[in-house]
């Protein structure tokens, strides 16, 4: 059943988005999904993960998304290339969605299909997030709070899932683990997030041991704030909006965390594009973002055929 409610959310800036239309649909994109915990035993009945599309009406535009929340069992979806085109680099793909949802459309298979078109092996990462009300008027009244506070300016410090981090470090052992028949080279194996799965990116890449961790990373419209940086920090390619109604105020104190750490680290400051642009928002420069991050990759000499 279909309901429209005024409040902001997902994927926009809180004080853009107009109206919201969720509607639940069923489980999308899920074949071939790999459990992260195969032992895991099922969810009770009733607390099963929920599958709603969304549509964010802002101005004249809208935009339309498939959404997943309540996740208790963890998967990765593979996106593999033309074994013509592969070059033997994979990316783990980390949506966003405050902890409490995932962008699974548009910062998730959009991303890794057009990965896997251009060579990269790709693999959407479904991890477990906060619990949010199974009342689709109630999770958009969360949704709405936690952006707002967010756009506040409140620490994000209180947004976070433990539980996400374990999940990607647990994938990208997977992806190690099954590399060879992939056709993956185990060295080049790096990830890409967007907002929370920014965060979630970068503490697989701070919490992990250095054989764990994603070789390089896409941090794209994270937190900004100043983090110390381990001397043997993944190379870094940022991006973010410089009207995204989140994070652009806070400056770029993550970008020089990472250059006093002597770490390499590329920046991407859009003029406009806003928060929740995912692979690039049309009619902004954001829409290059998936072709620099490619032409990233390859400066760093990640995309040799293997």
């Amino acid at each position: 059943m279909r309901s429209m409610m005024t409040l902001a959310l997902v994927l926009v800036t809180p004080a853009l988005a107009q109206d919201v239309r969720m509607e639940t649909v069923p489980p999308q994109g899920q074949e071939g999904a790999i459990a992260l915990y195969p032992d895991q035993p099922a969810p009770k009945a009733g607390s099963d993960e929920q599958w709603s599309s969304m549509e964010v009406q802002i101005g004249a535009n809208s935009i339309d998304n498939i959404i997943v929340r309540n996740v208790v069992r963890p998967t990765i979806t593979p996106y593999l290339p033309d074994p013509a085109k592969a070059t033997g680099a994979a990316v783990l793909v980390a949506p966003g969605g405050a902890f409490l949802s995932l962008s699974m459309t548009g910062e998730g298979s959009d991303v890794a299909r057009w990965l896997a078109d251009h060579g990269v092996a790709a693999f959407v990462l479904k991890y477990r997030l906060n619990e949010t009300p199974r009342d689709d008027k109630a999770f958009l009244g969360v949704m709405g709070a936690r952006f707002g506070a967010a756009a506040k300016g409140e620490p994000s410090a209180k947004v976070k899932e433990p539980r996400a981090t374990q999940d990607a470090l647990q994938a990208l052992a997977i992806v190690r683990s099954r590399a060879a028949s992939w056709h993956i080279d185990p060295a080049r194996i790096g990830m890409i997030g967007f907002s929370a799965g920014a965060m979630t990116t970068l503490n697989a890449a701070l919490e992990g041991r250095s054989e764990q961790r994603p070789a390089f990373i896409g941090y794209i419209y994270g937190p900004m704030l100043d983090i110390a940086v381990p001397a043997d920090a993944p190379p870094m390619f940022n991006a973010i909006a410089m009207d995204d109604g989140l994070f652009a105020k806070q400056g770029f104190g993550i970008v020089e965390a990472w250059r006093k750490a002597k770490r390499p680290v590329e920046l991407h400051a859009y003029e406009r594009g806003d928060h929740g642009f995912g692979g690039g928002r049309p009619g902004t420069t954001t829409a290059m973002l998936l072709p620099e991050f490619l032409a990233w990759m390859d400066m760093r000499g990640l995309l040799g055929a293997r």
